[in-house]
């Protein structure tokens, strides 16, 4: 056995790897993509791209396989590694913090499998593999969900009939939680205070979206609910809408499948520009006159702005505003036409260091006139996965 952490992140069609050292240094990553199809494709990064070949309709058990193997063969992972962490998507109200995998918490997830039904199975299928791998190595469960659990009453009930909540634990859970807890370390760190004395508001933007309030470390209020689909507009997700909406279409002869796949398949950037889900191809549609690709980045940074101002409801002081994933990390025009919205609020941007990414600017892109620091902070799961595995795997032994 080395020093080494291994992270396993099953998507519901992906796979991605990362190998840690001791000192949590990256020293590889491997993504095995369009899983279970005849174009299974995978690669590995360990300083330049390697093209690792798949069996056609590779599941994600050989996918995994294969990818351990390969890196064994390079050397990356000579032994096995010290712990292995697993993000799991949803842990419901049976997890608080990450977990040593055991049968009771294999358990829990599958349970937990109902609100979640395209990714707590696959993230059961790489804790299999992994454990059938390396059965004497600790696996940590690191759940996506576990960081909102501090959410208040008031913040995680829905206005629905209290034995719903009872019977079968519909509630607002949140996601990214890794994310979001990554961001209120980083942004404590930048701000030089302990995390436990920082207040942010958090926006993860990528194709999937959501913003949370941290109160003091802890979140305290977040956009996603019961699934991913509640909250900012996404990709193809569509965010909030009317629950009225279901019946109508429904009327409009669509099947609940059909609904279902609409709101999380083919709305959201895509279904509103008609054209892609990409921010950088819908800014450069936009600029050439395209209408639904100026749609959708301008309902998007709305219902964006419109969130960060309710999330201040949360708090009692606001440290920073704190942008992340890859469109808050890289698309600054969002950002600029977001914040157009927050004037009222005092958030005001200094142009050259949005343009940057602050990256030229220890992450600060606020002008000297904002009333709030603004920051962008690249997010990085996998650390917290590998550091939750290293730290439980230590109590386990």
């Amino acid at each position: 056995m080395d020093d080494s952490i291994l992270v396993v992140n099953c998507g519901s069609s992906s796979l991605k790897l990362a190998i840690f050292d001791g000192n949590l240094e990256n020293r590889a990553t491997a993504l095995a993509e369009r899983l279970n199809t005849e174009n299974a494709t995978a690669k590995v990064h360990m300083g330049d791209q390697q093209p690792v070949p798949l069996p056609a309709n590779a599941d994600h058990h050989a996918a995994l396989v294969t990818l351990i193997e390969h890196l064994r063969s390079a050397g990356v992972l000579q032994a096995a590694p010290r712990a292995i962490g697993h993000r799991v998507v949803h842990g419901g109200e049976d997890f608080t913090d990450a977990a040593l995998i055991t049968a009771e918490v294999i358990e829990a997830i599958d349970r937990c499998s109902a609100l979640a039904p395209l990714h707590n199975p696959v993230n059961l299928v790489g804790i299999d593999a992994a454990r059938t791998l390396f059965p004497e190595v600790p696996q940590v469960a690191v759940f996506d969900t576990a960081f909102h659990q501090s959410l208040p009453p008031k913040a995680f009930h829905y206005a629905l009939p209290r034995r719903f909540y009872r019977d079968w634990g519909v509630r607002r859970y949140g996601f990214h939680g890794t994310s979001h807890q990554f961001m209120a370390s980083e942004a404590a760190r930048l701000l030089g205070q302990p995390v436990e004395q920082t207040s942010i508001i958090s926006a993860h933007l990528g194709n999937g979206c959501s913003i949370t309030a941290i109160r003091d470390g802890r979140s305290v209020d977040t956009s996603m609910g019961l699934t991913p689909l509640e909250g900012l507009v996404m990709g193809t997700r569509s965010g909030d809408i009317d629950p009225g909406l279901f019946d109508f279409l429904m009327g409009k002869g669509l099947s609940a499948k059909e609904v279902h796949r609409t709101l999380n398949q083919d709305s959201g950037l895509l279904g509103l520009s008609g054209e892609t889900n990409d921010m950088r191809a819908l800014g450069e549609r936009a600029e050439a006159g395209h209408a639904g690709c100026q749609l959708a980045i301008d309902v998007f940074c709305f219902r964006l702005a419109r969130y960060i101002g309710a999330m201040m409801a949360s708090l009692d002081k606001l440290d920073a505003l704190v942008f992340t994933g890859g469109i808050g990390e890289n698309s600054a025009p969002v950002r600029a036409q977001t914040l157009s919205h927050l004037a009222l609020m005092g958030f005001r941007l200094e142009p050259a260091a949005n343009a940057s990414h602050g990256r030229q600017n220890d992450q600060r892109i606020s002008g000297a006139d904002s009333r709030f620091p603004i920051l962008v902070i690249p997010t990085n799961e996998e650390l917290v996965i590998a550091r939750s595995a290293r730290d439980h795997g230590q109590r386990s032994g």
